[in-house]
């Protein structure tokens, strides 16, 4: 059985965009689990991808307030499929980050992030998959805005970085 994912992080609404695209929300409306990586920085959008989801399974960021820090954890876990999954904002700097990640999460096999709202797919010695969508609303530094879909069959995945 495929299960759909979408992928998100670094929305910061409404300080850098007043809405999600249209092309998030219809990949929203098409997921069976909708991963959000923390710095929502507005409750409103955790209660509208609340209600649209399937399945959400999201962190708090370091942009959040108590709003969203009281409905959501530092860290997220949960089995999707075959494989374990971990939600987390921060895992610090780029250089060692595969290292310190299969130190952290050792029962985990793939760790979606955020934080940078810059794109990452990697895979560590120990095979922990480590996915960051970058943002959809704040492209930073980045060409594009971005997000991530995902089918998770079995214990496999398959990622799609898009850009906006």
């Amino acid at each position: 059985m495929e299960i759909r994912l979408v992928l998100l992080s670094d929305t910061h609404l409404p300080k850098r965009a007043k809405i999600l695209p249209p092309e998030v929300w219809a990949a929203v409306g098409a997921a069976d689990v909708v991963v959000h990586a923390g710095d929502w920085t507005e409750r409103a959008l955790l209660e509208e991808l609340s209600r649209r989801s399937r399945r959400l399974l999201a962190c708090y960021g370091n942009n959040d307030g108590d709003g969203i820090r009281d409905r959501l954890p530092l860290v997220a876990h949960d089995v999707v499929g075959g494989l374990r999954f971990a939600v987390v904002h921060e895992t610090g700097a780029k250089t060692g980050r595969e290292a310190r990640m299969d130190l952290r999460f050792p029962g985990t096999d793939v760790l979606v992030f955020g934080h940078s709202h810059i794109p990452w797919d990697t895979t560590t010695p120990r095979g922990l998959r480590l996915l960051n969508p970058g943002s959809p609303t704040d492209r930073r530094r980045q060409p594009h805005c971005s997000y991530m879909t995902a089918t998770v069959t079995g214990d496999a995945i398959e990622v799609v970085l898009h850009t906006l």
